[in-house]
C-alpha cells in the first residue's frame, strides 16, 4: 500500500499541513501511521476522506462540528454494515438501525435547511445583480 507524506497530502487536497494536523487532532480523520522517525504516513483512503471533508465544508457549508457528526454517522453505518450479519439479537439490530435512521434524518433536515438558506441568498443576489445590470444598461443608453 502506497503511503504519502503530509506535503503530498496537502498538495492533493488543497489544505495546509497545519489544517491536516488539526483535523487529526479533533478527530475528523484518524491518526495516520508513522514512520520510524515519526513522520506521518497517509493512505489514499486518508486523502479521499480529506477531499470529502473539503467538499462538505465548501459545497455544503458544514461547520467542523457538523462534519464531526456527519463523519461519525458514516463511520457508524460502515461498521454496522460489516457487523450486521454477526449481531446476535434481532432487537439489537433494529435499535442500531433506528439510531442510524434518526441520525440520517437529522442530517437530511440540516441539509434541507442549508439549501433553503442558500436558495434565498441566491435569489437575493440575483435580484441585486438585475438592479445593477439595469442601472448599467441605463447609463450605456445615456
Amino acid at each position: 500500500m502506497e503511503r504519502f507524506k503530509i506535503d503530498d497530502v496537502a498538495k492533493a487536497t488543497g489544505l495546509t499541513k497545519r489544517t491536516i494536523r488539526y483535523y487529526e487532532e479533533i478527530g475528523l480523520i484518524k491518526p495516520p501511521a508513522r514512520s520510524e522517525g515519526g513522520t506521518r504516513l497517509y493512505t489514499a483512503d486518508d486523502i479521499e476522506q480529506l477531499k470529502n471533508i473539503v467538499a462538505a465544508r465548501e459545497v455544503l457549508g458544514f461547520s467542523l462540528q457538523e462534519l464531526q457528526h456527519f463523519l461519525a454517522l458514516k463511520e457508524k453505518i460502515k461498521i454496522h454494515r460489516e457487523e450486521y450479519r454477526h449481531a446476535a439479537a434481532g432487537s439489537e439490530q433494529r435499535r442500531e438501525l433506528e439510531q442510524m435512521a434518526a441520525g440520517l434524518h437529522r442530517q437530511i433536515a440540516m441539509l434541507g435547511d442549508k439549501m433553503e438558506k442558500m436558495a434565498a441568498l441566491k435569489q437575493e443576489l440575483e435580484q441585486m445583480a438585475k438592479r445593477i445590470d439595469a442601472i448599467l444598461q441605463e447609463r450605456r443608453e445615456e
